[in-house]
């Protein structure tokens, strides 16, 4: 399977639903103009074939009938894949980081108002009539904002709506929700982590972080607290050792960062995955594929979803035949640890891909037959089986 936790070819007409959402097929210029014509906002559903809140919002509440007449009748509406196509210039021009987004874009183009993640269908029609109003869209609640309001559950909104795509403005509003806060919950910890990861060492949520080290080792313990401290003295560091532009790796910065909190092999560790991670964003399948059986010699310390994981981005990406065959040994270990639909999917996707038809058989089988005792869709499984 696949990954579990955000415009290819295009045909002209819509896909619906059921009776719910129906979407617009075909290309974003196209769906700007009729939505220009029409006097309608552009609703786009900004998601990625992996994310398994796409997923879901898909199965249980585009197809709903209340949210089909909302949005079919107040917006001209856009599935995109932001990985493919049209998608990926899409996330950059509207800075989509986190799936799924939702995105709502007058026939001009411009963003009007946005939200995002899993919800359940009246929170999703709210969101449309938040669109609707200029006095609920983002762009009003910023306005709001830059006039001093303090209200503490406005500017956790607020901050929730902005963090993945505005850090530097969520920031400002979380410094100025914490300061009127003198206990913290567990949700205000969850959201003062999610900021302080995205902005690094040298931020002002940082600078919270660390002042509200008490109350947040009420609802963590201190471990995991010194854990979190130590990703983002590393994301930070990260940052600043890998040039965006050339590609290019400062090695000897990160390890004379890294080693002063951290041992000098496990530096070299972290490195080589940072590296393998950023060869396979950037298509590099050679460099991702070297690093990645260097890093995976030794397996005794992942978990399953681990092994998953990285057995599941070789089937996808790498077409050497050892190196198949040396990651359906990572599948099978991650079955060993914990059998379930995902890795057993995978198993079966690598021997296929391997001309075990065999095996390939036997693993679909049972990933199917584990998909339907967790009611997981084991589409993706069915037709591999129905090719064997």
């Amino acid at each position: 399977m696949k990954k579990i936790a955000i415009l290819s070819s295009l045909f002209i007409g819509a896909v619906v639903f059921a009776q719910g959402i129906k979407f617009e097929d075909t290309n974003f210029t196209t769906i700007l103009a009729k939505a220009k014509k029409e006097n309608k906002l552009v609703f786009i559903d900004a998601y990625t074939t992996w994310c398994g809140p796409c997923k879901l919002m898909v199965k249980n509440v585009f197809p709903q009938k209340a949210v089909g007449d909302y949005y079919n009748a107040h917006f001209v509406n856009a599935k995109i894949d932001m990985e493919k196509g049209e998608g990926i210039e899409i996330a950059k021009k509207y800075n989509v980081k986190a799936f799924p987004t939702y995105l709502f874009v007058d026939g001009n183009g411009e963003i009007v108002h946005r939200t995002l993640g899993y919800v359940e269908e009246n929170d999703f029609i709210q969101f449309a009539k938040d669109a609707g109003d200029p006095n609920k869209r983002l762009t009003a609640l910023k306005q709001k904002f830059e006039n001093g309001e303090k209200n503490t559950e406005f500017l956790k909104n607020l901050a929730e709506l902005t963090v993945y795509n505005d850090a530097e403005f969520a920031g400002r509003v979380l410094e100025r929700y914490f300061s009127g806060k003198t206990e913290l919950d567990k949700d205000d910890v969850q959201m003062l982590l999610m900021a302080v990861q995205n902005q690094g060492t040298e931020s002002p949520m940082y600078k919270i972080f660390q002042s509200k080290k008490a109350e947040i080792t009420k609802v963590f313990s201190t471990e995991r607290y010194d854990a979190f401290d130590k990703n983002i003295k590393i994301n930070t560091i990260f940052k600043k050792s890998y040039n965006t532009d050339t590609k290019v790796w400062n090695d000897s910065y990160f390890m004379t960062e890294a080693q002063k909190f951290m041992t000098k092999n496990e530096a070299e560790k972290i490195l080589k995955r940072a590296k393998a991670g950023r060869a396979l964003k950037d298509k590099d399948i050679p460099t991702y594929e070297k690093l990645s059986l260097e890093l995976y010699k030794d397996t005794s310390a992942a978990n399953s979803e681990e092994l998953n994981s990285i057995a599941w981005n070789f089937f996808e990406n790498v077409n050497t035949k050892s190196s198949l065959e040396k990651a359906v040994t990572w599948a099978q270990e991650s079955v060993k640890k914990d059998e379930n639909y995902a890795n057993t999917d995978t198993l079966a996707n690598l021997y296929n891909k391997i001309g075990d038809k065999k095996n390939a058989k036997l693993w679909a089988e049972k990933s199917i037959e584990l998909a339907k005792k967790t009611g997981q869709d084991a589409t993706d499984t069915e037709k591999l089986l129905k090719e064997l």
